[in-house]
């Protein structure tokens, strides 16, 4: 995965309480066996009519709102444990996802995907979408090392909470696998001290 830097980029408003998971990524687009192609299908049915127009009424459709952050309303994520949430997330081009609250399943499998879910008070996330709505070029710092979210224009800032084991996959950019790799020499001088010393046969 690529390392989580500190990110520094105005922001996406998704203002819904509630979005679950096939409406990030709809059932119909889970038959590819590759994490590409599924940020086209973001938001599918919010995003395009059935002839595969887009809507432009839409905030992903409108160009004004651009950015590597999604600022969501309460308790995204919800409904199935599906992945591939992350996956069209990631895809699409965001790194980070802003909310007063997360299903567990889903902000566990944005970690695991190199997707930092960034949980606010209701009112910072309030404070987030007003200065968004003022100026759609709003800048915005996201500083995992430090676990804070600034608002740059006011330079309000609030902390979130985040697995310290995850926080330190993400700034190395590791992925479980790449976890285990990076600690071989470790567990190669541990199976060399485990060996077993061969015992001389006595005459």
């Amino acid at each position: 995965m690529e390392k989580f830097a500190t990110i520094r980029s105005t922001a996406v408003p998704l203002p819904i309480e509630e979005v679950d998971t096939d409406q990030i990524i709809p059932a119909r687009f889970l038959k590819a066996t590759t994490r590409e192609g599924f940020g086209d299908n973001l938001f599918r049915d919010w995003r395009f009519h059935s002839d595969g127009g887009a809507k432009t009424d839409f905030v992903l459709n409108n160009p004004l709102y651009q950015g590597k952050i999604l600022v969501a309303g309460k308790n995204f994520g919800c409904g199935s444990s599906r992945e591939h949430a992350a996956w069209a997330l990631g895809d699409y081009g965001f790194r980070v996802v802003v909310s007063s609250f997360f299903a567990d399943i889903f902000k566990g499998n944005a970690l695991n995907n190199g997707l930092l879910p960034v949980q606010v008070s209701p009112a910072f996330l309030h404070d987030i979408f007003m200065a968004i709505e003022e100026n759609p070029k709003s800048q915005f710092t996201v500083d995992l090392e430090n676990q804070t979210f600034t608002i740059n224009a006011s330079g309000r800032s609030e902390t979130f909470p985040i697995d310290p084991f995850r926080k330190m996959c993400l700034l190395n950019g590791y992925d479980d696998l790449d976890f285990l790799l990076s600690l071989r020499d470790k567990i190669e001088a541990y199976e060399l001290r485990r060996k077993p010393v061969p015992v001389e046969e006595t005459i």
